[in-house]
Protein backbone atom coordinates (compact mmCIF):
# COMPACT_ATOMS: atom_id res chain seq x y z
CA UNK A 1 0.00 0.00 0.00
CA UNK A 2 1.50 3.15 -0.80
CA UNK A 3 2.21 5.68 1.56
CA UNK A 4 -0.40 8.47 2.09
CA UNK A 5 0.50 12.41 1.23
CA UNK A 6 -2.23 13.69 3.23
CA UNK A 7 -3.12 17.64 4.09
CA UNK A 8 -0.94 17.91 7.47
CA UNK A 9 2.00 15.34 5.84
CA UNK A 10 4.93 15.68 7.16
CA UNK A 11 3.86 19.09 10.09
CA UNK A 12 5.30 17.37 13.04
CA UNK A 13 7.33 20.56 14.00
CA UNK A 14 4.84 23.32 12.06
CA UNK A 15 1.90 22.26 13.89
CA UNK A 16 2.94 21.42 17.31
CA UNK A 17 2.42 23.60 20.39
CA UNK A 18 4.35 24.17 23.49
CA UNK A 19 2.73 21.93 26.47
CA UNK A 20 1.54 25.20 27.76
CA UNK A 21 -0.58 25.80 24.93
CA UNK A 22 -1.81 23.13 24.01
CA UNK A 23 -6.00 24.53 25.22
CA UNK A 24 -7.88 25.47 22.44
CA UNK A 25 -8.23 29.05 20.74
CA UNK A 26 -8.64 32.32 23.06
CA UNK A 27 -11.97 33.71 22.83
CA UNK A 28 -10.32 36.93 21.75
CA UNK A 29 -9.55 35.41 18.02
CA UNK A 30 -13.45 35.58 17.41
CA UNK A 31 -13.67 39.37 18.90
CA UNK A 32 -11.04 40.71 16.26
CA UNK A 33 -12.12 42.26 13.09
CA UNK A 34 -10.33 42.50 10.07
CA UNK A 35 -11.14 45.15 7.46
CA UNK A 36 -10.75 45.41 3.79
CA UNK A 37 -7.03 46.12 2.66
CA UNK A 38 -5.56 45.50 5.65
CA UNK A 39 -2.29 43.13 6.08
CA UNK A 40 -2.68 39.92 8.13
CA UNK A 41 -0.32 36.88 8.63
CA UNK A 42 -1.67 33.95 8.31
CA UNK A 43 -0.21 31.78 11.44
CA UNK A 44 -2.36 27.99 11.48
CA UNK A 45 -3.39 27.26 15.08
CA UNK A 46 -2.90 23.66 15.15
CA UNK A 47 -5.97 23.09 17.56
CA UNK A 48 -8.60 24.00 14.92
CA UNK A 49 -8.11 22.06 11.77
CA UNK A 50 -11.67 23.35 10.19
CA UNK A 51 -11.14 26.82 7.78
CA UNK A 52 -6.75 26.03 7.80
CA UNK A 53 -5.05 26.93 4.78
CA UNK A 54 -2.70 24.30 3.73
CA UNK A 55 0.63 24.61 5.33
CA UNK A 56 2.71 26.31 2.53
CA UNK A 57 0.85 29.01 3.34
CA UNK A 58 1.92 29.14 7.00
CA UNK A 59 3.89 32.47 7.81
CA UNK A 60 2.79 34.50 4.50
CA UNK A 61 1.82 38.03 4.37
CA UNK A 62 -1.34 38.78 2.97
CA UNK A 63 -4.29 41.43 2.08
CA UNK A 64 -7.70 40.92 3.60
CA UNK A 65 -10.55 41.35 0.32
CA UNK A 66 -13.59 40.91 2.30
CA UNK A 67 -15.84 38.60 4.31
CA UNK A 68 -17.28 35.64 3.36
CA UNK A 69 -19.44 34.43 6.21
CA UNK A 70 -17.67 34.44 9.81
CA UNK A 71 -14.08 33.38 6.98
CA UNK A 72 -11.95 35.95 5.57
CA UNK A 73 -11.16 35.99 1.66
CA UNK A 74 -7.27 37.35 1.51
CA UNK A 75 -4.83 37.81 -0.82
CA UNK A 76 -1.43 35.70 -1.01
CA UNK A 77 1.35 36.14 -3.26
CA UNK A 78 2.89 32.48 -4.39
CA UNK A 79 6.06 33.45 -6.14
CA UNK A 80 4.68 34.95 -9.72
CA UNK A 81 0.97 34.53 -9.36
CA UNK A 82 -1.56 35.76 -6.80
CA UNK A 83 -4.10 33.45 -4.86
CA UNK A 84 -7.24 33.99 -2.85
CA UNK A 85 -7.68 31.76 0.18
CA UNK A 86 -10.63 31.92 2.66
CA UNK A 87 -9.39 31.88 6.00
CA UNK A 88 -11.19 31.18 9.53
CA UNK A 89 -10.12 34.12 12.25
CA UNK A 90 -8.13 32.06 14.28
CA UNK A 91 -5.59 31.36 11.25
CA UNK A 92 -4.93 35.15 11.05
CA UNK A 93 -3.12 37.84 13.31
CA UNK A 94 -2.54 41.67 12.34
CA UNK A 95 0.71 41.77 10.94
CA UNK A 96 2.89 44.86 12.15
CA UNK A 97 5.47 46.24 10.18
Amino acid sequence: MPKSKGFRYKSRDLLTRPMKGRQGPNPEIYLQDFQPGEKVVIKLNPTVHKGAPHKRYHGKVGEILGKRGRAYLVRIRLGESFRTLIVLPDHLIRWSA
